[in-house]
C-alpha cells in the first residue's frame, strides 16, 4: 500500500480546513490554506473538486468566497477523504482479483487482503 501525496495531502487540507472554520465562522479560501500548508493551489482546487462532489465541502463564489465543511467533522472519517480523492489503501498488488502470480493466486493474497481491510476499518474509525 502506498498512500500518494493525493490522499495525504487531501487529509491534511480538509483538517486545516476543519480548525480554521472552528476558529471562524467564514469560508476558507484555497489560497490561504495552500499558504498554511505549503500545497499548490491549482493542486488543492483539483482536490477540493472531488471532495466538493463527494460531499465533503461546500463552496461559496465571490471575494469572500471559499470553504465549508458539508458536515460535521465528527462524521467525516479519513477513509471517506482518501476514497473521494481517488485513492486506495489496498495493500493487493493483483487489487483484489486473485489474479496475483501469472494469473493464480499468490502465496499471500489473504495475508494483504486482510491487512487491507484492516486499514481500512481503522481509517473509516478516524475523525
Amino acid at each position: 500500500m502506498r498512500l500518494t501525496t493525493r490522499g495525504r495531502y487531501a487529509v491534511t487540507a480538509l483538517l486545516d480546513l476543519a480548525l480554521q472554520t472552528s476558529q471562524q465562522d467564514t469560508a476558507v479560501s484555497l489560497s490561504d490554506i495552500a499558504k498554511r500548508q505549503s500545497i499548490s493551489i491549482s493542486y488543492l482546487e483539483q482536490l477540493f473538486s472531488k471532495l466538493r462532489k463527494r460531499g465533503l465541502v461546500t463552496s461559496i463564489r465571490g471575494a469572500a468566497g471559499g470553504y465549508h465543511l458539508a458536515k460535521p467533522l465528527h462524521e467525516i472519517d479519513v477513509m471517506s477523504i482518501i476514497s473521494a480523492v481517488d485513492e486506495s489503501v489496498n495493500a493487493m498488488q493483483c487489487e483484489g482479483r486473485g489474479d496475483c502470480q501469472g494469473g493464480t493466486m499468490c502465496l499471500t493474497h489473504d495475508l494483504w487482503c486482510a491487512l487491507s481491510n484492516h486499514i481500512e476499518q481503522y481509517l473509516k474509525n478516524k475523525h
